[in-house]
């Protein structure tokens, strides 16, 4: 339940929401104040947009959760974060003892990654300890959608990782390897939502899908006229992608009967039942 989440919790995802909002902006627009905080060299225009959108889904996947106060919602996002921020500060102190680039600023950058991963741990063993509130399922449209996105994001990162171009826009090696974790964390996420089918989860990974299409629908299209022929069809295929997920996330969130606006009071009162005891998936 949401009382077992203290306001002092409550106020500090709060923040962090307004932090990651922040940053988005930040990296969308090329604020120097932002920019500078990502010690990794090398980033074109639509790097940091990527960046930007990246902090604008986990914004509102967050702010999900709290405004519709589901506690247990949180595990997703915390194993997330833990995917994402453990490699990325586990490669910024690999590079920082290699000697290559600022190493204050990537011992900083490694330490405040690796920081947030050990409290998205913690948030995810407490999550984990807070029962559903929400009976809904997963409708079946969303759930095959994200057993879908997961094997485009596995497919994705494992060949970021290992520095093979598939990006619609040029990245360094390094950048290649640094999204590669990105887009492994979101993977991670979506393996939660699969094998807990619960909507209560499902609406916080439509609702950060939907911020990070947002971010990225105009710059996609407005490169797709003049993009070489070697990345036009991966910038269709993306572009694809961010106009289906961000439509899967507007009707679900907002259009469709049985998932749209918040739960019932008979949702409320059903919120203690033993997950296997679930209904099945609805269409």
């Amino acid at each position: 339940m949401f009382a077992e989440m203290s306001r002092g919790l409550q106020t500090t995802l709060w923040i962090v929401v307004a932090a990651q909002v922040a940053l988005a902006a930040g990296y969308v627009f090329e604020i120097s104040a932002a920019v500078d905080l990502w010690p990794f060299a090398e980033r074109g225009q639509l790097t940091n947009i990527f960046i930007g959108s990246i902090f604008a889904a986990a914004a509102a996947s967050t702010a999900w959760c709290l405004v519709l106060r589901s506690m247990r919602a949180l595990a997703g996002i915390a194993l997330d974060y833990v995917v994402i921020l453990g490699p990325l500060g586990g490669y910024s102190f690999v590079r920082a003892v290699q000697g290559e680039g600022s190493r204050a600023h990537l011992v900083v950058f490694g330490l405040v990654s690796l920081v947030s991963a050990g409290v998205g741990v913690a948030l995810l063993r407490s999550s984990l300890r807070v029962p559903w509130r929400d009976p809904r399922p997963v409708p079946q449209l969303v759930r095959w959608s994200f057993v879908a996105f997961l094997v485009a994001l596995a497919i994705v990162a494992s060949l970021l990782i290992v520095r093979v171009e598939v990006l619609p826009w040029p990245v360094t090696g390094e950048l290649s390897t640094l999204i590669g974790f990105m887009f492994l964390g979101a993977a991670a996420y979506f393996v939660y939502g699969i094998v807990v089918p619960r909507w209560e989860n499902a609406g916080g990974q439509l609702a950060g899908f939907l911020a990070y299409d947002l971010v990225l629908i105009w710059p996609f299209l407005e490169r797709l006229p003049t993009i070489g022929d070697d990345s036009r069809l991966s910038l269709i295929v993306y572009t694809t992608v961010v106009v289906y997920s961000g439509g899967l996330a507007v009707y679900f969130l907002l259009l469709h009967p049985g998932t749209r606006g918040r739960w019932s009071v008979a949702a409320d009162a059903q919120r203690a039942a033993p997950e296997e005891n679930a209904p099945a998936a609805v269409g």
